[in-house]
């Protein structure tokens, strides 16, 4: 079996998967034979909807973990399974008749807009890397990128004259994203402080003139929030997540927010809608026939 989900992980790099999708199954994937060697019952054959039901009790007998956290367990080996039909590895399906726990709903975690601009002054006062660190921060909250796609652009794929930025997403899909003049006026300047950049290198650089990780990008997000004082974990998501947020409350529509933010379904978008009671108490007070007078 370990053969092939190593088939599968080359698979899936092959066809654009994010790193941090390939991550993510790599890890459930060896978890699940990790299981399944310690049964000694690591062939195909044992690839079955019983034995998977076996993994995942024990899985949550042990850990406890988030029912998420389970889904995203499950959608690993359903991916699995489906490249194991797709090569004619497997007779049947095992899950075809094994249901999934429904999703938990979880609401995104944003800045405030007075959080967010001070985030961006601190990223703009970076002690050693401020022009490299106001781009980045000003290029995020201007565009809602997720942080595989910050660090994948390079740098022919912005375009100053139009204002936008060519990003490639989920599934290597590529889409059009508009960016603030703050955004291409901080870039601007840092790529002025690079020595020869070339259209096809790397927008963003670490400290060793290497393309910028994921890794490397959280990395920089938590040290900054830590400078900006926050009474808050930041990550690059929560910068996403302010993005759309803010349009919303400034009167953005869903199906522009969905493109932009490069979502498949509009249920995925539809989220931001609930997270801002501010904006709620906001239209009540001035729409409440009582509240007026």
């Amino acid at each position: 079996m370990e053969e092939w989900v190593n088939a599968f992980l080359v698979h899936l790099q092959n066809k654009n998967f994010s790193p941090h999708t390939v991550k993510s199954y790599r890890a459930d994937l060896h978890e699940f034979l990790l299981f399944f060697k310690q049964r000694k019952q690591d062939d195909l054959r044992h690839f079955t909807s019983a034995n998977i039901r076996s993994f995942l009790a024990a899985l949550q007998t042990k850990n406890d973990p988030a029912r998420n956290t389970v889904l995203r367990k499950i959608a690993s080996l359903r991916s699995f399974a489906a490249f194991l039909l797709t090569q004619g590895k497997l007779e049947r399906n095992p899950f075809k008749l094994l249901p999934a726990p429904k999703r938990e709903k979880i609401l995104p975690k944003f800045l405030s807009e007075q959080e967010t601009d001070r985030l961006l002054e601190t990223a703009a006062n970076s002690k050693h890397f401020a022009a490299r660190d106001k781009a980045l921060f000003e290029l995020m909250y201007s565009s809602g990128l997720r942080r595989s796609e910050v660090t994948g652009l390079n740098i022919k794929d912005v375009d100053y004259f139009n204002g936008i930025v060519k990003v490639f997403g989920k599934g290597a899909k590529e889409r059009l994203v508009p960016v603030t003049d703050a955004a291409l006026d901080a870039l601007k300047i840092y790529l002025a402080c690079r020595k020869n950049p070339q259209p096809d290198d790397a927008l963003f650089l670490n400290k060793n003139g290497k393309r910028l990780t994921g890794d490397g990008l959280a990395y920089i997000f938590k040290n900054t929030a830590i400078a900006s004082h926050l009474a808050r974990k930041v990550t690059p998501h929560s910068l996403r997540h302010s993005f759309a947020t803010h349009l919303l409350n400034n009167g953005c529509d869903l199906r522009s927010l969905q493109e932009m933010l490069g979502h498949k379904s509009l249920s995925a978008t539809q989220v931001y809608t609930h997270v801002s009671l501010e904006k709620l108490k906001s239209v009540y007070e001035h729409a409440h026939p009582k509240n007026k007078e």
